[in-house]
């Protein structure tokens, strides 16, 4: 059985922390095998075709993703900023000259698919959208999202979601 995937965070990092489900009431994982990690890579438009993901990089990337979490929360370990800086100071292969002087882009791998993924959280991070990480005001939910509203006050993950279900809930509490 496939296991949906959560896209509402605004950024590939930000939906990676995703994977893990329902963090403060009963958290879940969307990707318990290494197989499921290679179709999120897929899903988030990272990959064209599944990587293949061994075991070893499967623990990586929980890592990562626990590490990228802990920081879009405002929670600060050094480990945790060692997990990110290794990952984002990894060389990535460029493109490559074929013999008919055609650019050929690089084979992609796991480890340079959690390389990016670290690149774009450092980049978030630091930019001006960097304190605009939130987390969804729904109690059953826990996605976080990066807020780029103009006024900078989105409490939802997804109005299609999480937001809707709010706004009808109080609809019903004032009738």
């Amino acid at each position: 059985m496939d296991t949906h995937f959560t896209w509402v965070g605004g950024r590939p990092s930000v939906d990676f922390t995703a994977t893990l489900g329902k963090r403060q009431q009963a958290p879940f994982e969307r990707i318990p095998e290494p197989t499921d990690l290679g179709r999120w890579f897929r899903e988030a438009g990272l990959a064209q075709d599944e990587p293949a993901v061994s075991g070893r990089a499967y623990r990586q990337a929980v890592e990562l993703r626990e590490a990228l979490y802990r920081l879009f929360t405002g929670t600060t370990y050094a480990a945790d900023l060692e997990v990110v800086n290794r990952w984002s100071s990894r060389p990535l292969a460029g493109p490559r000259l074929t013999s008919d002087l055609r650019a050929e882009s690089a084979a992609v791998d796991v480890p340079g698919l959690l390389s990016g993924l670290a690149r774009d959280a450092v980049d978030l991070l630091t930019g001006p959208l960097g304190d605009r990480i939130r987390t969804c005001a729904a109690d059953e939910c826990s996605l976080l999202f990066v807020d780029a509203s103009r006024g900078g006050r989105r409490r939802w993950c997804s109005m299609n979601s999480c937001g809707a279900r709010a706004k009808m809930a109080t609809y019903r509490a004032v009738d």
